[in-house]
């Protein structure tokens, strides 16, 4: 089948419906495709915040949200990104709420807010409330709010299609081809304008707390054609998922007062940021949750996890403010967090770079300004380093609703001066020959399996910490398991709601993002934000302080040619940081 567009989202979770939003406020006609149902995206797993310098609790300004995004990325956020950010994200907000968002409110009616990791007054002198939030289903209500006014302004939705190729020509994009998983057919979408906002692609870790459908899909296609991703290398571990499952403890219980604990009950985050503890960025939490289990002084079974202690705090914070993820532990692991300790440990959560892009969403095709005309992308898929090597929390629903405000409003003004470009002679041949490969091979390979050995394999030689020598080995491992998979072949023969199918075109797709992330982080030999090399421990910004663009060799398959993108300085430098550095 085929549709057509001025202006064609794929995604539909908080960067997804904000582009298609702004996009039809600009008078073009929009669609939206989606794997899901839009309000059961992954943006509604966010939980604790949005953070912005409203100051309703206390003093704040944009400059020091600006300060702490800039410190809190390592110095690698480019700062022209960062500062457009903390301006735009106040009337965001403001927006939001007069769309009809239900913020928790101060008692004088004003929205709330709270504390989190790594937000600071005078920038770094102390923590202040920045966090918006709606008790901790923020995410949640973002996209239910953004649904309905998309509803309103006419965005059609085409949920449960699987966005299998992007239609790029000439350095113009000209739409995508999508299976229809209620059907099993390919559709062709031809559009003047395409954004990405798809979301990330946790799934290639064991631990994490991205759904189950983040494999990164638009990702590896971009990187496929022969375009760059950036800064695949800095992935983010949250310090605190629910143990063993990875189901994500929101940083509002630390925000609230939540002690972290190890198996003695030592409140052991003094130790490693004495200043504002357990309020620390998120990678120096993760890392010092890691170390108290490397010396033995982790909890449960395994001693593979620490407790997070909310018992101190009235029953009203914890089951009012903090509902949902109360619900989560007494469900998944039979414990009450108004009596009981909780034991949690880090999760794969968050990825920091994806799709390069400008300011304004356009998609670039290089580290020198080049882009692909017509392409745009928001949300985590995208990388305009905004998070640099390590995101603060509450700036990745931000992030969504700024940068996607940002991408609907220029794809809309580009749809509306252009022409439909030409299609090629035959645009789904590419997809078709992938699902072919799959129903139709003779291969013993079974997809679940190599999944499997990725996700465990990543966890252990491309996690929290890294070293050359296990990061070498993960590289042949990634190549061992993409040998294999061209000997995946798919048992079930339906065509319709055939989910052995998609998982293993997803897989495909995620050994793409996880073989740019190892070949990027392999290449960084020093240690910043989120990316800890236990053999080069010091930031090196001489050297460094440069974004990395990772390219598919596509004459050498299994090769990763790395490029460079310099960084944005708008006056923010390590010199500026009070000295010493403590958090």
């Amino acid at each position: 089948m085929h549709h057509r567009y001025d202006v064609l989202v794929v995604g539909a979770g908080g960067a997804g419906l904000m582009a298609a939003l702004y996009a039809a406020k600009g008078n073009v006609s929009v669609a939206c495709i989606s794997k899901l149902y839009p309000t059961r995206s992954h943006t509604g797993a966010a939980q604790g915040g949005i953070g912005a310098a409203l100051g309703n609790v206390a003093e704040d300004h944009w400059e020091w949200h600006m300060f702490d995004t800039v410190k809190g990325g390592d110095y690698l956020t480019d700062q022209d990104a960062a500062e457009v950010f903390a301006k735009d994200i106040i009337d965001v907000v403001y927006e939001l709420e007069h769309m009809g968002l239900p913020f928790s409110r101060t008692a004088d009616g004003k929205i709330a807010q709270r504390k989190f990791g790594g937000h600071t007054r005078e920038f770094g002198k102390a923590a202040v409330e920045r966090s918006c939030y709606a008790k901790d289903r923020t995410g949640h209500m973002i996209l239910q709010t953004l649904y309905q006014q998309n509803v309103k302004a006419g965005t059609l939705f085409f949920n449960e299609f699987h966005v299998t190729d992007l239609l790029i020509e000439d350095g113009r994009c000209r739409g995508v081809v999508a299976y229809e998983l209620s059907t099993g057919e390919l559709h062709t979408f031809h559009a003047k304008a395409v954004i990405l906002a798809a979301g990330g692609y946790g799934r290639i870790f064991k631990i994490t707390s991205n759904a189950v459908t983040l494999t990164g899909d638009l990702m590896s296609i971009y990187y496929r054609k022969g375009l760059p991703l950036e800064d695949m290398e800095f992935y983010q571990f949250h310090p605190t998922g629910l143990a063993k499952l990875g189901i994500l403890v929101t940083e509002g219980i630390r925000g609230e007062g939540g002690i972290l604990r190890n198996e003695s009950g030592e409140r052991f985050m003094e130790r490693y940021a004495p200043t504002i503890k357990d309020l620390a960025p998120r990678d120096i939490v993760s890392r010092s949750i890691i170390t108290e289990i490397r010396e033995g002084r982790g909890v449960g079974r395994d001693k593979d996890a620490v407790n997070i202690d909310l018992t101190h705090l009235p029953r009203e914070v914890i089951e009012g403010k903090l509902a949902e993820i109360t619900d989560l532990a007494r469900t998944y692991l039979g414990l009450d967090p108004v009596k009981d300790l909780v034991p949690i440990q880090p999760t794969a959560h968050y990825a920091m770079g994806g799709i390069p892009t400008d300011l304004n969403g356009l998609c670039l095709s290089d580290g020198n300004g080049g882009t692909v005309e017509g392409l745009y992308a928001a949300g985590e898929q995208a990388c305009v380093s905004l998070h640099g090597a390590n995101r603060l929390g509450t700036n990745s629903l931000g992030d969504l609703v700024v940068f996607g405000r940002r991408a609907g409003i220029y794809a809309a003004q580009y749809a509306r001066q252009v022409e439909f470009a030409d299609l090629p002679d035959d645009p789904q041949a590419e997809s078709r020959d992938l699902f072919d490969s799959l129903r139709q091979g003779t291969g013993k390979e079974n997809a679940a399996v190599i999944r499997k050995e990725l996700q465990e394999s990543m966890m252990n030689n491309v996690g929290i910490f890294r070293n050359g020598p296990d990061m070498e080995k993960q590289v042949d491992i990634l190549k061992d398991l993409k040998a294999r998979y061209r000997n995946v072949t798919v048992g079930d023969p339906s065509k319709r709601y055939n989910s052995e199918l998609i998982e293993a075109m997803e897989l495909g797709f995620a050994l793409d993002c996880a073989e740019a992330m190892t070949a990027s982080a392999l290449n960084r030999t020093e240690s910043r934000g989120a990316h800890d090399r236990e053999d080069f421990t010091e930031r090196n910004d001489v050297d460094w302080l440069k974004h990395t663009m990772a390219y598919k060799d596509l004459d050498k398959p299994g090769n990763v040619v790395i490029g460079y993108k310099d960084v944005a300085l708008k006056g923010f430098t390590r010199a500026f940081e009070p000295k010493p550095r403590v958090y």
